[in-house]
Order: structure tokens, then C-alpha cells, then sequence
């Protein structure tokens, strides 16, 4: 019985071997995952590898761009509505809009996590995503991440629905957390409901131009061209939004259970995350080690916009401190 179950492990991994020029696989052997990563295309500074993760059984999409040079690791957790690569990897011509390339120029091995239902990463049979089950996801794929760099601790940023996920997942695990970045946090901490209850039916509601390009607000802060990437980009990626219940879960989260450093960002001119909403947060965390930075200029998506380059700097900034 032993010998042919490994006979049959080896007969799958060879089919893998094969199937490599043209898909990612998975294979599970005594519990132990195994990934075959697929080189999907040359974007700005890097080539973008897709890895196919099992996170309790679900393959999840994550994205890496890195090279020889790197020192530090960083994971992106995207918003509510649009995937990892239209948020963080964004390219269009003639522009630098790259979060991941940026980053990988100052020293950081990059990942970006397609959290379910969104980008490339499938639904499960659910059709739901939840905060603790999106936390967990988070928890497993930075486990993976973690084991791969030979168990160095990972940077997280999280952004908008991203932050609050983030948070929730350190609370529950942060082993291989070596920092947590905050940029957009938008809940309060106090509140009865994370946010107005939504229909119990799945809705599959159809994305929009417009939605896309709504986080774009101050003027003149980016140009059409961008924008018009941006909405292209992200339509491609999700054409139908995410259904999500149990928003509550996120009323779990606690600042008082978080000891990681903590780098709290906040755009200036972003009407979603109102200042009372960080102060409560960021007088709350336990850590000592903590800043809160607001970002002049910059909007619910300043790393896209003009703000691009103090942004990335003052991530680096922050992260620079914990390298060895």
C-alpha cells in the first residue's frame, strides 16, 4: 500500500513537471503542499511569478516579484473591490505606478495575495468571503512565504479592506509577521456593525468603470492615462465583485493584543479614513513601537498618485529598521 501511494505521488509530479510551460500546479502528498510556480509576464522592473497556494485546501493566488538583490520581504493585502495586481502592480506606459517595483528597488522581495474571489484566486463552494476566513488565508499564505526565505520573518501592508484584514490576522497568529503597515484603515473600533448588513443572497454585482475609478480623488493628483490603466486593468481582473457576510467578525480585532511594529499611514485628503477613526486605533495598539504618518497629499490611493515616491520611501523607511 505504501510503495504504490508513492508510486502514485511520483506519477503526479511528473504530470506537473509536464504541465508546467502552460499552468501553475498543486500537488498534496502526506499533507505537504507542493508548488510549480508559472512565469506569467515581464511587468516593469521584474518578471511577476504566479504561485498556486493551498490555504486550507484552496488554491490562492500569489504574486512575487523579486531578485538576487533582495533583503527584506513584503505581502499586500488589497481592498474590498480590486485584486493585487491592479492595486499594486500596476503598469501603464510612460508611468511609474508600480507599488511592487517600487519596493523592489529599495531592497524588498515582493508578494501580493489574491484573496478569494478576487483576481485569479477562485471562489470556494461557499461563494462567500468572510473577515476570519480571509484572515486565515493571510495566515498560511505568509506561513509559505515564511518557509520559502528559509523562515524570515514577512513585512504585511495592508490597504483599505486590506489594513483591517491585516490586523485581524496578526491578532489571531503573527509568527511570521515581521511588521505590520496600515494604510487606509477605515473602521471603528467601536462601532455595533463593521458595516451597513448586506443582502444575505449573493448578488454577483457587475464592477464598474466608475467604482474603479472612484478612489481616485483629489485632482490632479494622477493623470487620465492612469486612471484609464487603472480602470482597464482592474475590470479585467474582477468584473464582479466579491460577495462578503460576516463583516462583524471584524469587530473581533483588539490593538491591545498587537505587539508588532506598527507603521499607521493616513492620506490627507482621504475622506474614508477620518482621523478620529486612527487616533482611536493607534492609541490602542500595544505596541510601543508605532508611528502615524499622514501622507501630504495623498487620498485613498496616494501610492498610485503624486505621493507615489514620499510613500514609498517612508514604507522603507519604516521596514529599513528591522533588516539585519
Amino acid at each position: 500500500m505504501e510503495l504504490g501511494f508513492k508510486i502514485a505521488a511520483m506519477q503526479r509530479i511528473f504530470a506537473c513537471v509536464a504541465m508546467l510551460l502552460s499552468a501553475s500546479c498543486v500537488i498534496s502528498i502526506d499533507n505537504v503542499n507542493h508548488y510549480v510556480d508559472d512565469k506569467v509576464a515581464v511587468t516593469g522592473s521584474s518578471a511577476v511569478v504566479r504561485h498556486t497556494v493551498l490555504s486550507d485546501g484552496h488554491p490562492m493566488a500569489l504574486w512575487e516579484k523579486s531578485n538576487g538583490n533582495t533583503e527584506g520581504i513584503i505581502l499586500f493585502i488589497h481592498g474590498r473591490t480590486w485584486s493585487a495586481l491592479p492595486d499594486f502592480d500596476l503598469q501603464v506606459e510612460g508611468e511609474d505606478l508600480s507599488l511592487m517595483d517600487g519596493m523592489l528597488e529599495k531592497g524588498y522581495a515582493t508578494y501580493a495575495l489574491d484573496l478569494r474571489g478576487y483576481g485569479q484566486t477562485p471562489r470556494d463552494e461557499s461563494q462567500w468571503l468572510s473577515p476570519d476566513k480571509a484572515a486565515n488565508d493571510v495566515i498560511n499564505v505568509l506561513n509559505w512565504i515564511s518557509q520559502r526565505h528559509s523562515g524570515e520573518p514577512v513585512h504585511v501592508f495592508g490597504w483599505s479592506y486590506g489594513a483591517v484584514i491585516s490586523l485581524l490576522s496578526a491578532q489571531k497568529n503573527a509568527a511570521d509577521m515581521a511588521s505590520l503597515t496600515l494604510f487606509g484603515f477605515w473602521l471603528d473600533l467601536d462601532a455595533e456593525h463593521a458595516r451597513p448588513s448586506e443582502s444575505s443572497v449573493l448578488e454577483r454585482r457587475v464592477n464598474t468603470a466608475e467604482a474603479a475609478a472612484s478612489d481616485f480623488i483629489t485632482p490632479g493628483s494622477i493623470s487620465q492615462r492612469a486612471i484609464d490603466g487603472y480602470v482597464e486593468a482592474a475590470l479585467e481582473a474582477d468584473p464582479v465583485r466579491v460577495d462578503w457576510r460576516n463583516e462583524d467578525q471584524f469587530l473581533a480585532i483588539d490593538p491591545a493584543l498587537i505587539e508588532l511594529p506598527v507603521l499607521l499611514l493616513q492620506g490627507e485628503f482621504d475622506p474614508l479614513t477620518p482621523t478620529h477613526l486612527q487616533s482611536k486605533l493607534f492609541s490602542r495598539l500595544k505596541t510601543a513601537d508605532k508611528r502615524w504618518i499622514v501622507v501630504a497629499g495623498g487620498d485613498h490611493a496616494a501610492f498610485l498618485e503624486a505621493p507615489r515616491s514620499d510613500f514609498i520611501r517612508l514604507l522603507a523607511d519604516f521596514l529599513d529598521q528591522y533588516q539585519p
